[in-house]
């Protein structure tokens, strides 16, 4: 498990509105170009400068495939990225501050200590 991949795609996904939208209609299509295209790219750096062994587990996959911010947070995803993202995809569908609180109500059973997020 990369914790670093995670957050990796949480955060280059919510910057770009392209790539939210497709997250959101496509998710599995999204994860797995993103995979693919992305996830060996060498953050902020311009060029073809590339890794060559970054990929995600299948939980990864499929907490990813299923917008699952409780699965990814406990992986040990940044909680901020996870809530801008999904704050970005879905508070259109929902009253003022609604999807928040049930971000928020679905990691009720979550107890001290968290994961871990550093990463």
């Amino acid at each position: 498990m990369s914790k670093y991949l995670l957050d990796k795609f949480l955060y280059t996904v919510d910057r770009d509105p392209e790539l939210v939208e497709r997250y959101r209609e496509d998710p599995a299509g999204l994860v797995t170009w993103w995979e693919s295209e992305m996830a060996n790219s060498i953050l902020n750096c311009h060029g073809d400068e590339r890794s060559t062994w970054l990929a995600f587990t299948d939980e990864e996959r499929t907490a990813l495939r299923e917008h699952d911010h409780v699965t990814l947070f406990e992986m040990g995803a940044h909680p901020f990225l996870t809530l801008t993202l999904f704050i970005a995809m879905f508070e259109r569908d929902h009253g003022p501050l609604e999807y928040q609180i049930a971000y928020g109500k679905a990691m009720e059973h979550l107890t001290l200590p968290y994961p871990d997020i550093a990463t």
